[in-house]
Formats: structure tokens, sequence, C-alpha cells
């Protein structure tokens, strides 16, 4: 296919009342003067991920892009985008931008630092990470592979002892209405929006495009499918098969109620999603 047809649809937008208490938090900031900022995108959606509500957050605040789950992102793949606020290219090399030296206000003894971005693009990991690379402890704010794990902004978490420093965890914050369908789609793939609100048939025949776009074929592979296919039934026939996704069916007959044992296409929709959030059908960059 050479292009998507949506069906006349609009994503949903998801903005539920914690991510405008978070917004409003990120905006002011809990102390003054307002703290530096750690703002977490999705590497293999590094344009989407971006929050133009959250750059205009930023202000003149010192912060650090950080890039996170690099080991979904196809390594191949660099988009670059003057108009999204990213340095550079972007891979497997990282971000690169030119060091910046922090004001004098924020040269103490110890840091608070927010970490803010677009739901599950794994801020809470990303602490939690921290915190056991530098102080060898658990986790200790709770991660979720869906959005809105985090519903409010949450204390200090300390995550190194020299230089003392802390990060305090906010919820994920899109923007009231997305205006650009294909950016909402790409955020519903990887989490950011709830899939009820977009519908998973419609998001897995999105995904199929998109893999057979960028001529990512890891699904024909896992399958077994003897081609890469251009519509999404036969992929869903073929995960249903392959993992059990089966429903009773009641059929009504001219003189009985018969149940037999038909496809979940809804299942298999939702394994093939999960499969591609976890990386199963190879790394792509949506972007």
């Amino acid at each position: 296919r050479e292009r998507f047809d949506v069906g006349g649809r609009d994503v949903a937008s998801w903005f539920p009342g914690h991510m405008a208490k978070g917004e409003a938090r990120e905006r002011s900031g809990p102390a003054h003067p307002p703290p530096p900022l750690s703002r977490a995108l999705g590497t293999h959606i590094p344009l989407s991920s971006c929050n133009p509500m959250l750059r205009e957050a930023l202000g003149i605040r010192p912060h650090i892009l950080v890039l996170n789950k690099m080991d979904l992102a196809d390594p191949c793949r660099k988009p670059v985008s003057a108009s999204a606020g990213l340095a550079g290219w972007l891979g497997t090399c990282g971000l690169q931008v030119p060091a910046v030296p922090l004001p004098v206000p924020f040269r103490h003894t110890d840091y608070n630092i927010l970490v803010i971005g677009v739901p599950n693009v794994g801020k809470s990991s990303l602490i939690n990470s921290l915190r056991r690379l530098h102080l060898k402890k658990g986790k200790a704010t709770a991660v979720g592979g869906e959005p809105g794990v985090t519903k409010a902004v949450l204390t200090r978490i300390q995550v190194c002892e020299k230089p003392l420093m802390y990060l305090i965890d906010t919820p994920g914050v899109l923007p009231p209405k997305l205006g650009d369908v294909e950016s909402g789609m790409k955020l519903a793939l990887c989490g950011a929006i709830r899939d009820h609100l977009v519908g998973e048939d419609v998001m897995a025949d999105y995904l199929l495009y998109t893999l057979n776009k960028q001529q990512q074929f890891g699904y024909v592979r896992r399958y077994g499918l003897p081609e890469a296919c251009d519509t999404i039934e036969p992929v869903l026939r073929s995960v249903a098969l392959a993992r059990g996704r089966t429903q009773k069916v009641k059929v009504l007959t001219g003189t009985d109620n018969v149940n037999v044992t038909a496809l979940d296409s809804s299942a298999a929709a939702y394994e093939f999603l999960r499969d591609f959030r976890a990386g199963r059908l190879g790394r792509v960059t949506l972007d």
C-alpha cells in the first residue's frame, strides 16, 4: 500500500485529569528557581514523542534530552528534524549536543531534576535504572507497559550519592489534541495512548503497513507466513493459530444452536502489538 487509509477516523485524544495536573506542575516546577529538567523520548519514536507543550515548558531551563528504549530502535534509521528540537542525528550513538554548564543557581551540593515526557517512554524505568546503577537499590517507582501508571508528581527519589542527586517522577503528558493522525498512530503503537481508544484492529493494520513500508519482514518469519502480506487478515489468522487465540461462537441453525470454535481476531491483534512492543518483530524506528 502506498498510503494508509484511516477511514475518516480521528485518533482519540487522551488527556485524563492526572495529565493536566502533571503538566501544570511541570510548567511551574516544585520550587523557585525552577529545577533542571530531564526530558525522556522514545528512541523508536524520537519525533512523535516530542510534546510541543513540554518544549514550551522548558523555556530557558537547563535540560537533558534522554533517548530511551534504544534496544527497540532500528540502528540504521536516523531521522533528523530541527523543528522537533533535536540537534544532530539520532541513532546508535545517541544524541550529540554541545555541553552547556549549569547556571550558577544550580551549582549546589545536591540536585533536584524533574523527569518529563509523553506517556510510556520509560521515565520511571530510567529513574529505577539510575538508582540501581549508582545506589545498588531496588526500584522506587512503579512501572508498567501501559500509559498512566504514574498518576501524580512524586516526591524526590535519590539516584546518586556523589553528587547528591534526586529525580522527580511525573505523569506522562500528551497534548490535549493530537492534530497529526500519523503521529497519533505511532504514539498508540508504542503504548502512549490506551489501545482501546484507537482500536487494536486499526493499530495492527497500521503496524503491518509501517513494517511493509520499511521492508521490515520479521513478522513473516515469526508467524510462518509464506510471504509478506498487504492486508492484516492473513497475519491475524496466522497469529491466532500460532497462539491458540480462539473463542466459542454460537451459531443459530434451523433446529438448534451450535457452538463452534472461531479465531479471535481481536486477541490476535493484541498479540501482534505485544510482539512489536517487545521487539520480537525486529528493531523498528517509526519516525
